[in-house]
């Protein structure tokens, strides 16, 4: 079957321009482009091609009529485009009014700037109707869709309700915000947005913060927790991943030979001969931090009016988004800025500020980035900032400055660069001082170790990176799933156990051999549950494990007579059949002081909760609490936990009404791969009901002749469900009963 690849943006990679009656096509290629024709190009050259159709889905700037011309012109372009037509009122309400003038606000801390608006709210989902309307008439279910950006974050949801079967990435290529800044929002936005980036299988940030800020948003906003960064839904998983965006390597540091780029490199210092030149180019926006940039170099030359003369700054600002007010009122504030302090520190032969409000082609650019000494980037919030990468990757003679603002996505990256606070302007200027008296050998080791960074990790490796995961995604949803155990599987299952030579059970305890309860104490196992283990153990071809996170005194006192394996705490401690109790390598308690202090807190705020102490781990647990407050508990203790996880080494697992937190390294997974070492099963059957389950579940996913049940009727990793923790002691009981048969009929 034909494999298609759907690329959905705001705007498609294409310019329709009309002039005279004549419509023309002009491409934009931007750096997603890039980025997806590089990958793909490298996986064709390996013989794995991915994709044997890529479509494009946005909008075309132009009216049907025009698009209508051209459209025979674009049938032998690399990607079949298609075209999403919105009225002009629904367009300015989803564009100007709700994606730019409240998601880029907030998004990037400006919340004053925010102009919120219900009517526009309602535009930017009518405009992402259009979206689906369009992607409904081409759509089939094994299709692919990469939904891009914050004017498309309905969309997966959207999708997902229409066709659950697709593969669906979204990638965000601005910050996302903390949870305080998210929150100003009304309610049912925070639920509507959040709820379409999660129709998304894989959903993309360019840094760790971005994600960690979306995943607690989720927490906090839809009450949905996540493990290792992946969200668990009822029916399915979302996986959430970083992947800083970068550029094509090789064609900024390649530039640095071209003719027309010498030309005009030459040309750039011959216009300002025996001066140092400072150079920055941005989009007009508020986020960019100019005026604060201007700000900071107009205190260099005051403080240090020995460079006044000596330096230049050449500022370049591409116009955007004329039409928004904050965006004209920050071109006038720039504008008098430039005049004033041209005047004022200025003079007839020098002026301090050369300054262009036009966009430049790429050959001017790449100029411009190799004839300066000094690159100054100072967004006051950017996603990423392709234009520090860009500046070193044009570097070819490894000579040059970065200053750069520490709260861009960029920066996390490139290290070795000058990084300022964006609205520290005595700061900027000590840096600037800093990056224009710096030797050369420095510059050298800098831009050096910079450019071997990004040339790892260019454009292509993101897309790559991006594309893997999300085809594991497809595995991981394959593999997650809700499957009843019917009589015909039951049957088989109880063949397989017939007449297999070596057996082993891995038993949970809790929700799973005896129903979960409001008191851990009163979970005492029945006569009958005591009757059927000691059957099942006294089969010689069984090794029967409880593996329990239950504390080791309460099951030791419950089961310590039976002839079973017990594992408690997930694997903190292990006791064989008739021997003594052993500590896991990695089981450790010192961190138990800070985290119980924690845990105190909350059990004192919420009435109702106790907190468990065992050995290795701590649970408190809220079945006991009022059902409205405790979630909202739970939710902050999860998180003060997270926070804390990494500085005692420890994880934080939220079951059914407990979070437990214990050892790193101490799981139910790695407590069956150590037992499946030791010997060779042909039938293995894990039970088990909760979270701390799926460590096991997936560690037995694919292992020959073995059978994972999950008890309940939630997704797992379990090759099957049963709907009770009531219907598992007769499957066992049957085990045992078949096991005594097959005995007698041997003997």
């Amino acid at each position: 079957m034909e494999r298609r690849l759907f690329i959905v943006s705001n705007r498609l990679p294409v310019n329709i321009e009309t002039h005279d009656d004549k419509t023309t096509v002009r491409p934009s290629p931007g750096g997603l482009v890039t980025a997806i024709d590089s990958y793909m190009q490298k996986k064709e050259l390996a013989n794995e091609k991915e994709f044997d159709k890529k479509l494009w889905v946005g909008v075309p700037g132009c009216t049907y009529s025009n698009w209508s011309r051209v459209a025979g012109d674009l049938s032998n372009e690399q990607y079949e485009y298609l075209p999403v037509f919105i009225p002009k009122k629904t367009f300015e309400g989803y564009y100007n009014g709700m994606a730019n003038s409240v998601l880029w606000a907030l998004f990037h801390y400006f919340p004053s700037f925010a102009e919120f608006n219900s009517n526009n709210y309602q535009h930017y989902h009518t405009a992402n109707n259009e979206f689906l309307s369009v992607l409904m008439r081409h759509l089939r279910p094994n299709d692919t869709v990469w939904i891009h950006d914050y004017h498309l974050l309905p969309l997966a949801g959207m999708l997902r309700e229409q066709m659950p079967e697709l593969t669906i990435g979204f990638f965000l290529h601005i910050p996302f915000p903390s949870y305080e800044i998210f929150r100003i929002m009304p309610k049912r936005w925070q639920r509507d947005l959040l709820k379409g980036m999660l129709g998304a299988d894989l959903v993309g940030f360019h840094t760790r913060d971005y994600a960690d800020h979306f995943l607690k948003c989720v927490q906090k906003v839809l009450g949905i927790d996540h493990y290792m960064n992946v969200l668990r839904m009822p029916e399915r998983l979302i996986q959430v991943g970083v992947y800083p965006i970068s550029i094509d390597y090789e064609k900024f540091h390649g530039a640095w030979d071209d003719k027309t780029v010498k030309k005009l490199r030459e040309q750039m210092k011959s216009q300002f001969p025996d001066k140092k030149i400072i150079f920055s180019a941005d989009r007009l926006d508020y986020t960019k931090g100019v005026t604060n940039r201007l700000r900071g170099y107009e205190y260099f030359l005051n403080k240090y009016p020995e460079y006044r003369e000596q330096v230049v700054f050449v500022m370049v600002i591409v116009p955007s988004r004329d039409a928004l007010s904050k965006y004209a009122e920050r071109k006038k504030m720039i504008d008098e800025f430039i005049g004033s302090l041209n005047s004022t520190l200025g003079n007839f032969s020098w002026q301090p500020v050369f300054y262009q409000y036009n966009a430049l082609n790429f050959e001017e650019l790449v100029a411009m980035y190799t004839s300066c000494d000094l690159a100054l980037i100072t967004p006051i919030r950017d996603g990423m900032n392709l234009v520090a990468k860009e500046f070193v990757a044009s570097r070819k003679d490894e000579h040059g400055v970065l200053v750069l603002s520490e709260m861009t996505g960029a920066a996390k990256e490139l290290t070795e660069a000058l990084n300022i606070n964006p609205i520290d302007i005595e700061e900027i200027a000590e840096k600037i001082k800093r990056g224009l008296e710096m030797s050369p050998t420095e510059q050298k080791a800098r831009i050096r170790k910079m450019q071997q960074r990004i040339s790892r990790y260019d454009v292509t490796r993101w897309a790559e990176e991006f594309f893997n995961d999300l085809n594991e995604s497809k595995t991981m949803k394959q593999n997650f799933q809700v499957r009843f155990l019917d009589s015909t599987e039951k049957t088989q299952l109880i063949y397989d156990y017939a007449k297999a030579r070596k057996r082993l059970l891995l038993l949970d305890y809790d929700g799973t051999l005896s129903p979960i309860v409001s008191l851990p104490q009163l979970a005492q196992p029945s006569d009958e549950l005591l009757d059927t283990l000691r059957l099942l153990s006294s089969d010689e071809r069984n090794d029967v494990f409880i593996i329990s996170g239950r504390d080791a005194t309460s099951l030791n006192e419950w089961l310590g007579d039976l002839p079973v394996n017990i594992i408690a705490e997930h694997g903190s401690l292990v006791k064989m059949k008739n021997g003594s109790w052993m500590q896991a390598p990695h089981a450790a308690a010192d961190w138990q002081p800070l985290v119980a202090d924690m845990m105190e807190r909350y059990v004192a705020n919420c009435p109702g909760s106790f907190i468990e102490k065992k050995r290795f781990a701590l649970a408190w647990h809220y079945r006991n609490a009022d059902e409205e407050t405790a979630p909202g508990y739970a939710m902050d203790l999860y998180e003060e936990l997270n926070g804390s996880a990494d500085k005692v080494n420890v994880n934080v697992i939220r079951g059914s009404k407990v979070i437990e937190v214990r050892s790193t390294g101490i799981d139910k997974g790695k407590a069956a791969q150590n037992i499946l070492q030791n010997k060779d099963y042909d039938f293995i059957f894990a039970c088990g009901d909760d979270t701390t389950d799926e460590d096991m579940f997936r560690q037995l996913a694919g292992v020959k002749n073995s059978y994972t049940i999950k008890v309940g009727t939630e997704a797992s990793y379990a090759r099957y469900n049963l709907h009770t923790s009531e219907m598992v002691l007769p499957l066992l009981q049957n085990f045992g009963h078949t096991g005594t048969k097959k005995a007698e009929l041997s003997t």
